[in-house]
């Protein structure tokens, strides 16, 4: 009779939130393997009915201390959609930079401090550190770099409050931005090395097929604006979301897993943008990739730490090019008055597509809101190539295949809120 062995990773560490994974195992088989979301519900959605739409901004960055802005750039398009605004020149750029931050202080805190050590054989970067001080102190003023971008935009680097419908409360002297372009020229050089160690580690061949979903921009690699398109023919624009994207409930875990409506799972973040959108990258950076051996398409998800690397390169070289050429706007905000109507707005978070629809009362208070964040969207694909992975790996000890589940999990940087914890394994065999 095969026997039954079960995998149960209790608590993911180096993750953002509360998750498990558990795998069960039937001789040379695998029967199952799920990553188990039961951080609870948080119900911001229903928060927001009867809000003033002003205040969406600052309750939707309460969802993620990692991507506060994220979220705040998701609410304001959506509402300034709804309202028939749009926000252009200076207003606009200062988006883009204080995006650059979140995207440089969130990757960076991924790729050195969350993954590095699994490649590196360490169970955290408090060990690694040890061993690579100066790998982990650059990685430390760079985070700084993009935590300095998101508090002298955003008024603080938690958080941030400076952010509004129709622009800012308050825009920066151009005698602000100027200490940025020093330590963005640092941070630049910085990232371009981290590029270089990160492509140096030692990763297992698992090519795998995705359906990547990312924004794409005429001219830009995108943060705020563009077309949502795929690499098997999706091509809408966001008022068309929910046209093609469903959400699922599944057993067990209590977020919603969203899939292409006939088409199932598809894959979000830095690898579908980086395959969607090489393009637009400027010539400094596509460089960065080949050096690494980065092709322009990339599908192996163990290679996602030097993409993720290599998007850090693009965003210290956009913030430097915004903040060089700043010139402050006449007003801070675009008069944004109340009215009826639905808006739609979807920017890419660190980790992937964020969607925000909203329906306003002609009073402006907010009757409906629904969101949907790139982890929900990538469960379903990581699902599956997790149990792919599995299969591959079944004559490894549990000791090893649980270090190696867990490397596999961190591929897809799941956020699930703003906690780490420790892990406990349990394997049970049944006769």
């Amino acid at each position: 009779m095969s026997k039954t062995r079960t995998i149960k990773v209790d608590y993911l560490a180096r993750v953002e939130g509360e998750g498990a994974l558990y795998v069960r195992v039937k001789g040379d088989r695998v029967e199952e393997v799920r990553l188990r979301i039961f951080e609870p519900p948080r119900f911001f959605e229903a928060f927001l009915r009867g809000r003033a739409f002003e205040e969406a901004p600052d309750i939707t960055a309460r969802i993620c201390g990692i991507c506060p802005v994220a979220y705040q750039m998701s609410a304001v398009h959506a509402i300034e959609d709804a309202l028939g605004m749009r926000v252009d020149g200076a207003l606009r750029e200062l988006r883009r930079l204080l995006y650059c931050g979140e995207w440089i202080e969130s990757h960076t805190l991924h790729v050195v401090m969350l993954h590095a050590p699994d490649f590196l054989g360490y169970e955290d970067a408090i060990r690694m550190a040890k061993d690579y001080p100066k790998e982990v102190q650059r990685a430390l003023d760079l985070k700084k770099a993009g935590n300095d971008i998101v508090r002298v935009i955003g008024g603080r680097e938690i958080h941030p409050v400076n952010v509004r419908v129709g622009g800012f409360y308050r825009v920066p002297a151009r005698a602000e931005l100027a200490p940025l372009v020093d330590t963005l020229e640092r941070a630049r050089e910085q990232a371009l090395d981290t590029v270089r160690w990160v492509s140096t580690f030692d990763m297992p061949d698992f090519e795998q097929e995705y359906e990547f979903v990312a924004l794409r921009h005429p001219s830009e690699y995108p943060f705020n604006e563009g077309r949502l398109v795929s690499n098997n023919g999706l091509d809408i624009a966001i008022q068309d979301y929910e046209q093609h994207f469903v959400e699922e409930h599944v057993s067990h875990s209590n977020a919603l897993q969203s899939v292409l409506h006939g088409r199932g799972s598809y894959f979000v973040g830095p690898m579908a943008r980086y395959s969607l959108n090489f393009d637009r990258l400027p010539p400094l950076v596509q460089q960065a990739a080949r050096d690494a051996n980065l092709s322009t398409v990339c599908r192996n998800p163990f290679h996602s730490i030097v993409v993720r690397a290599v998007e850090v390169v693009y965003a210290v070289d956009e913030a430097l090019r915004i903040s060089a050429a700043y010139e402050p706007p006449a007003h801070p905000a675009v008069h944004a008055g109340a009215g009826e109507g639905i808006g739609f707005g979807c920017t890419e978070a660190p980790r992937g597509i964020l969607f925000h629809r909203y329906r306003l009362n002609a009073d402006g208070t907010i009757a409906d809101a629904k969101i949907v964040p790139p982890s929900s969207a990538n469960q379903k694909a990581s699902d599956s190539r997790l149990r792919r992975f599995v299969e591959r790996h079944l004559g490894l000890s549990k000791e090893t295949l649980t270090w190696k589940c867990e490397q596999a999990v961190r591929n897809y940087d799941p956020c699930i809120s703003c906690a780490t914890h420790f892990l406990r394994l349990q394997l049970d065999h049944h006769g």
